[in-house]
């Protein structure tokens, strides 16, 4: 099961950057779901945001 989170933890953000390989979903509304992988050091946490708003 998915859990949601207001921000990310020191944890959070050590976890993504030891990621290898990850994928990116994108989807409009009248097409179909893009899933693609990516990899090297191309996701990055550039700051933070509060998302409880």
């Amino acid at each position: 099961m998915g859990q949601r989170f207001n921000e990310l933890s020191e944890k959070h953000i050590q976890f993504i950057a030891e990621q290898k390989v990850f994928f990116v979903g994108t989807a409009a509304a009248d097409s179909r779901v893009n899933i693609s992988p990516k990899g090297m050091d191309s996701l990055r946490v550039l700051g933070s945001v509060d998302v409880s708003a």
